[in-house]
């Protein structure tokens, strides 16, 4: 069959410091083209909405899935899927990805017929058996597809993630992908689920806990073959294991393979493994993302982190010592009130490190979901992207966006002020040199896109097309959130941890 893949358009937040490769999706490309289908892909994260139409009609896809990781794109995607059944009417069109696996049949109703079923949980074993049953029949009875008729059997789980291979050579302007100055950036998966079980995350949700590694040989062959001076290891947590870390590191080493990396993960992970760092420190690895979330111990507490205030900053001091450049996230509490914002902006000036920050956001799939989500002010999909609040703010809100741009804006001036202006120049001018101008415009694109008139009027644009709530569920039992279950798996069953 002929196969569409189409990656909605970037969020707010990247469209200054990162825009990623979609990973998952070359995955799923991937996995089917092994199957013998013939397989296109569009990224409207670099690509314009016109390259969309032209390959459709060129293309004439009997098949069109569209990538849903992110709720902010639902109203894009069932757009995106009405326009194509307009173009070809016989063109069966799915969606997949993260969000739209907790809110699959709601998302269908919304779709009013464009949409002819969605995929909850892993792409890669899904797509070879649904297309093969949209040219044979029997779509419903494929797992993990969700139609107007109901929900399939459970979602089928990869045992292992050595394949299938990303379909990168299918994506056109790679050059538009970047993290901060690593400008190209490719992006790498050397690990697959988290063990832990944060309030605010559905990275656990969606995969029942599970935990699953790359074999060592197949993560260097694969990073072997990227192109891109540049690597983000996308694990929701790099190196948990430090004999993985380790070994993965050897092959590396055999292969002489030289890059420059950024990666996630725990300041935990980082304290009872240091030397798994300053080995990988010492192979390129130049940038860490550590989620801190919270600078005291009650914030802690309530994302139920399992990290101590102590333990972060140990951790920042650990990532000094061995070279490594650390990006810190603090969850913004919509509670906060300027008191609140004072202080941790006192905090963030006070650390070397870069600051970011993300509004408390109650997902589909998260406990706190469950557990926020009657208090929601609006269930506009579009304002779920963590840089808009969208439960009651102790400020007015107004004022709150005021004082998060305000503190923002503060951090982004320390780190592109007098005193870091020649490294940043330095940086800039080695991109341009080679072409690469993302390092540079995000620079300058600041002010535009971080506006709390911006962020303020998003909140008043019309609304077609909004979050239903959660049915009622006793989140005592974890599992009832899983969206992969213990024993529905491609082959073994994968790890995991006690529940």
């Amino acid at each position: 069959m002929r196969l569409l893949l189409v990656h909605p358009s970037a969020l707010m937040y990247s469209e200054i410091f990162l825009r990623l490769e979609p990973l998952g999706l070359e995955r799923v490309a991937g996995a089917a083209r092994a199957a013998g289908h013939e397989v296109r892909v569009v990224d409207l994260q670099v690509l314009g909405p016109g390259r969309l139409r032209d390959e459709v009609r060129s293309f004439r896809p009997q098949a069109l899935g569209i990538s849903l990781n992110y709720l902010a794109n639902v109203p894009e995607a069932i757009a995106l899927a009405a326009r194509v059944k307009r173009e070809v009417p016989d063109c069966f069109v799915f969606l997949g990805g993260h969000s739209v696996s907790f809110i699959a049949e709601d998302v269908l109703e919304q779709a009013d017929g464009a949409v002819d079923a969605v995929v909850r949980g892993e792409g890669e074993p899904a797509v070879g058996p649904l297309l093969e049953a949209v040219r044979d029949g029997g779509v419903e009875g494929v797992p993990g597809v969700v139609t107007a008729s109901g929900r399939g059997p459970t979602p089928l789980m990869l045992h292992t993630i050595d394949a299938p291979l990303p379909a990168r050579d299918l994506m056109r302007a790679r050059r538009r992908y970047f993290i901060g100055e690593l400008d190209p950036c490719a992006s790498i998966e050397f690990t697959r689920g988290c063990p832990w079980d944060c309030s605010f995350c559905s990275a656990w949700t969606f995969y029942g806990r599970s935990y699953r590694k790359a074999s060592p040989e197949a993560a260097a062959r694969e990073l072997a073959g990227i192109r891109e001076p540049n690597v983000f290891i996308v694990d929701d947590v790099a190196f948990i294991r430090p004999e993985h870390g380790n070994a993965i590191a050897a092959e590396v080493e055999r292969r002489r393979i030289r890059k420059r990396y950024y990666l996630e993960t725990r300041s935990d992970v980082l304290l009872r493994h240091p030397e798994v760092f300053e080995r990988w420190a010492r192979l390129g690895l130049r940038y860490m993302f550590l989620g801190m979330e919270a600078i005291d111990a009650e914030g802690l507490d309530l994302y139920r982190k399992r990290v101590s205030p102590d333990e972060n900053i140990r951790a920042l001091e650990t990532a000094r010592r061995l070279g490594i450049e650390v990006a810190v996230n603090l969850i913004v509490d919509p509670a906060w009130d300027e008191e609140r914002f004072r202080q941790v902006r006192e905090f963030a000036l006070a650390v070397p490190e870069i600051v970011h920050f993300t509004v408390m956001t109650p997902y589909p799939g998260t406990e706190i979901w469950h557990t926020e989500s009657r208090r929601l002010t609006t269930r506009d999909y579009r304002l779920f992207d963590i840089q808009h609040a969208v439960v009651p703010t102790t400020l007015p809100l107004e004022r709150f966006y005021e004082e998060l741009v305000r503190t923002q804006a503060v951090i982004n001036r320390k780190h592109l002020g007098l005193r870091t202006a020649f490294g940043a120049a330095r940086v800039l001018t080695r991109n341009l040199l080679h072409g690469q101008t993302n390092f540079a415009r995000m620079l300058w694109r600041f002010n535009r896109v971080y506006n709390p008139r911006r962020q303020l009027a998003d909140h008043a644009r019309p609304v077609r097309h909004e979050l239903p709530l959660p049915q009622r569920l006793d989140v005592g039992d974890r599992r009832r959130l899983y969206v992969h279950t213990r024993d529905a798996t491609q082959g073994a069953a994968p790890r995991r941890l006690p529940d």
